[in-house]
């Protein structure tokens, strides 16, 4: 032990021993010795020369390091001392001086971060950290000490958990994609790190924060894989706790870990809004009325929540995704949260702007929350609208640059796909709708044109623009706007004011930065003209206007006015593009002719190409919020790049077009518009021959259903007829025993008597039923006859329709026959329904007679007259038979009736067959008339490949 007390500082005689051979012996020892105290003092040791040695402790002793780390498993605190000596060797942070001393053995509480300590020689801290990825990358060489690591991380000891989660983190600091990459394919190693956060101890929550944002950083797998091991539930949990945006450093470390989730990474955020995590975040802007004394940690969690905020709803998103946010915003009441924070007073400058960037982008392309923040009120009295109020702040030049860009950012997400709201806008500056007691949006832009402030010239213009964008119906109101320059001269229009500032040289743009206007009131002027003519023919209207853009573009001036003549070219190249010829003195011809003479076409082109190759139109190209270094930068809008790169080609190519050319393009326009009708034309027929097929198909349908009901019919018919011809087949043999027994029983007059009677009732019994199932028939044919007659007008029309005259006549004929068979048959059973009545009636008779004769005495006379009845009574039923027999026959006509009936049948789907074959020739025409469009787009096709050739579109 003499040997350590001499190197942690003791008294010892002699030379003393350099670093690096201390070091050395050091190392010997933690490699030889057997006692594991032995050890654990070398490996102290080294930690405590770690710092000023970091070079020869981390050359000499990072394998015996390792291999400690391997085989003391069981002893906790030479783990610690081991993993605390890899960190210092390989940590590239100048950290402050902590208490390493042997007693110090509970750390000091950590806030999750490192004071740094400023380095003044910058060469020192290069050196030092490439020494540090030096021996990370030795380290890493093989992968299993990462996974020994991640291994470690999983004891639940203070002094080896936190060194090992600060030694991961320095790995990663340093060589962040090798270490990432190991740690994705170890078994649970992204599982593990997340565990951290659940730990009790504070110290060690925090630097596992730390360990989370070097590991998800660039690394999309990782970021998707600590997403569903529930981290934005803890997260979220965590900064609850810490209270919010009042929280400390621990919070700034959720919200940055956060960032590092969702930005970019679309399967995250949709997976933050689907679990509902977006209502969560409402409660952090919840601030109060004294917004005096806001801390600077305060001030930087609420900038990072709203960073978050605009992550989910960044332009760069897919449409789908950043619409299906907003709407939840807004349904939440997170967007109307923002608007009290825009709206209130005392709130720091920076979180101001970042509030309204916020908005911007909530608001933006949907209409919904457009619509909310038009309603939104400043609370003044009286209460203004905010978007006034923003752009009072906007054409202020007293108010911070980087609001005023906010502001108009604001501006112009409120108005992106927003007709309304140009609409609104636009309004303001008409001469029917301005109120002189408030301040309106298009006064402030009005005043923001004109003013003296050129950064308020270009702001207000580029707003002005955007209530203009893709809004026909918005350019041609805005023609109408007048303005008063000064008493006692007439008003001019607004397109006229700004033309007369660029064509004169107005005192206005002489002050300050005169290009930074120029470009201002050229981007207005480009975006309002362009695809309208009505706008352009005004333009022109001006005599002055045309000789200043030829006269810009053709002077030889200085860099910085190389964009004005660029613009310039742009603006007369929309004269030519979009112009409808309505002016005589400057047609399409006359304003190329004028090029050709004044400037050459070739000068032309060249200048128009000046806007696009300007560093500052690439960035502003880059993403719509409009973000400057400096106001003298602030040259070109989003949009308005967007409208360049549509329109300079086609410019350029109506300026080299010849006169020639363009007639033959206008012929050839022509040819396709004939074409085009004649196609039409085809169309139009197609359509109406597929609804007469489509109509005569539901006319075979219907006359289809209509036989079928007929079959059905007569189906029934024949079973009545076939009921009825079984019930007089019984009344025939029940007349059949009447006579027999009537003529056994002559000689005892009241045995026969009393059989008569009970004959009688049965024969009375029968004929009620014969009655009930006559008045069932009549009602049937009543129907069978209703039927036919619809049938038959039916028939008729769809006769007339398809077939013609002589097979009308026919049916006609064929349904005349049924129907006389019909009528025919009704007066039969008419004519058998009274003989039915007279039998009963005589057969009532014969009962009552019987009734009075059994009652009297048997003399000669009584029986003379009941035998006279029985032979009247056997005479009636001969009748009967003769009756049966005309029944029969009766029943014959019903059979040729139905056959009549089942040739009907037969003639409507003879019919069909034909309707059948009607549709086949139609569509047999149909085809022919699609191979006859085939043909026309053949000679489309050859003729476009004329235009080609041609040269042209």
């Amino acid at each position: 032990m003499n040997f350590f007390r001499g190197v942690m500082g003791g008294q010892a005689a002699g030379p003393q021993p350099s670093g690096a051979e201390t070091i050395q012996k050091l190392c010997d020892r933690v490699a030889s010795s057997t006692l594991l105290e032995d050890r654990r003092d070398a490996v102290r040791a080294l930690k405590s020369l770690s710092k000023k040695y970091r070079m020869e402790v981390g050359t000499q002793a990072m394998d015996h390091l390792i291999n400690i780390l391997q085989t003391d498993r069981s002893d906790s605190e030479i783990l610690g001392y081991a993993l605390d000596t890899l960190y210092n060797i390989i940590c590239n942070d100048e950290e402050e001086e902590q208490d390493e001393s042997e007693d110090a053995v509970t750390p000091l509480p950590a806030s999750g971060k490192h004071k740094n300590v400023s380095v003044p020689d910058e060469n020192a801290q290069k050196q030092a950290d490439d020494l540090g990825a030096q021996f990370t990358d030795k380290f890493i060489q093989d992968p299993e000490h990462v996974t020994l690591l991640l291994t470690l991380l999983e004891e639940f000891d203070f002094h080896v958990r936190w060194p090992g989660v600060k030694l991961l983190t320095a790995l990663l600091k340093n060589q962040g994609a090798q270490v990432q990459g190991v740690i994705l394919v170890s078994p649970m190693g992204v599982s593990r790190l997340m565990d951290l956060l659940a730990d009790s101890r504070e110290v060690i929550r925090n630097d596992g924060l730390l360990l989370l944002q070097q590991l998800t950083k660039g690394n999309a797998a990782i970021q998707k894989i600590v997403a569903f091991e529930n981290a934005f539930e803890r997260l979220l949990d965590i900064i609850t706790e810490e209270g919010s945006s009042d929280g400390g450093i621990v919070v700034e470390d959720c919200l940055l870990l956060l960032l590092n989730l969702l930005k970019n990474n679309s399967s995250n955020q949709n997976f933050f809004k689907e679990g509902s995590y977006i209502q969560r975040m409402k409660p952090w802007f919840e601030v109060g009325d004294d917004n005096s004394g806001w801390s600077a940690q305060k001030v930087t969690n609420l900038h990072l929540m709203l960073q978050l905020v605009r992550v989910m709803v960044s332009p760069v998103n897919s449409p789908g995704a950043t619409a299906s946010c907003q709407k939840s915003m807004y349904q939440c009441g997170l967007l109307q949260q923002l608007c009290t924070i825009l709206m209130a007073t005392g709130v720091p400058a920076d979180i101001l702007t970042e509030t309204i960037n916020t908005v911007s982008e909530v608001i933006r392309g949907s209409q919904v929350n457009q619509d909310y923040f038009a309603s939104v009120n400043a609370p003044s009295n009286p209460p203004r609208p905010a978007i006034v109020v923003l752009l009072m702040s906007m054409v202020n030049e007293r108010q911070p640059f980087v609001l005023r860009c906010a502001v108009l950012y604001c501006f112009q997400c409120f108005l992106y796909k927003n007709q309304k709201g140009q609409g609104e806008i636009v309004a303001t500056l008409l001469p029917s709708t301005i109120d002189a007691n408030s301040i309106s949006a298009g006064q402030l832009l009005c005043g923001g044109l004109f003013s003296a402030d050129s950064l308020s010239n270009w702001c207000a213009a580029v707003a002005l623009a955007h209530a203009l964008q893709d809004n026909l119906t918005q350019k041609e109101q805005l023609l109408r706007v007048q303005l008063a320059t000064s008493l006692g001269k007439p008003p001019v229009s607004l397109l006229q004011q700004c033309t007369n500032i660029l064509s004169q040289g107005d005192k206005i743009v002489r002050r300050g930065s005169k290009v930074q206007t120029r470009v201002g009131l050229l981007m207005l002027l480009c975006t309002w003209i362009s695809n309208c003519p009505i706008a352009v023919t005004h333009f022109l209207h001006n005599q002055e206007n045309v000789p200043f853009l030829t006269a810009q573009i053709s002077e030889n001036l200085g860099e910085d006015e190389r964009l004005v003549q660029g613009l310039c070219a742009l603006l007369l190249g929309i004269c030519i593009y979009y112009n409808d010829n309505s002016l005589e003195n400057y047609t399409k011809e006359k304003l190329k002719q004028l090029i050709e003479k004044r400037i050459g076409k070739e000068n032309f082109v060249e200048k128009l190409g000046f806007i696009t190759k300007h560093e500052l139109y690439s960035r502003a190209a880059q993403k719509p919020q409009p973000v400057f270094p400096s106001p003298e930068q602030m040259l070109f809008d989003h949009e308005f790049t967007k409208l360049v790169k549509e329109l300079e080609g086609v410019i350029t190519k109506a300026v080299h077009k010849s006169s020639e050319e363009e007639k033959k393009e206008e012929e050839v326009k022509k040819t396709l518009e004939q074409h085009d009708n004649i196609v039409t034309q085809y169309k139009e027929l197609i359509r109406e021959q597929d609804a007469q097929i489509q109509e005569l198909k539901e006319q075979v349908a219907s006359m289809t259903a209509q036989s079928e009901q007929m079959q059905t019919t007569i189906t029934q018919q024949l079973s009545q007829i076939q009921q009825h011809k079984d019930q007089y087949n019984i009344l025939k043999l029940k007349l059949g025993k009447d006579n027999q027994s009537q003529s056994n029983s002559q000689g005892d007059g009241s045995q026969v008597n009393g059989l008569q009677t009970e004959e009688l009732t049965q024969l009375r019994e029968e004929v009620e039923e014969l009655r009930k199932q006559h008045a069932l028939l009549q009602t049937q044919l009543s129907d069978k006859d209703a039927l036919i007659n619809t049938l038959r007008s039916e028939v008729t029309q769809t006769a007339e329709g398809l077939t013609g005259g002589s097979e009308n006549k026919e049916l006609l004929k064929e349904l005349e026959s049924l129907r006389s068979q019909v009528v025919s048959q009704s007066a039969e059973i008419n004519q058998l329904k009274t003989e039915r009545q007279e039998l009963l009636r005589r057969a009532e008779v014969g009962s009552s007679d019987t009734v009075s004769s059994s009652e009297g005495s048997l003399d000669a006379t009584k029986m003379a007259e009941l035998e006279s009845r029985l032979t009247a009574q056997t005479t009636e039923t001969e009748r009967l038979k003769e009756e049966t027999k005309s029944l029969s026959e009766s029943r014959a006509d019903l059979e040729q009736q139905l056959a009549s009936a089942t040739s009907t049948v037969a003639i409507l789907q003879t019919e069909k067959a034909k309707l059948q074959t009607e549709v086949h020739e139609s569509r047999k025409e149909q085809d022919d008339l699609l191979m006859l469009l085939a043909d026309q787009d053949q000679k489309i096709h050859s003729l476009k490949q004329r235009l080609k050739n041609l040269g042209e579109t």
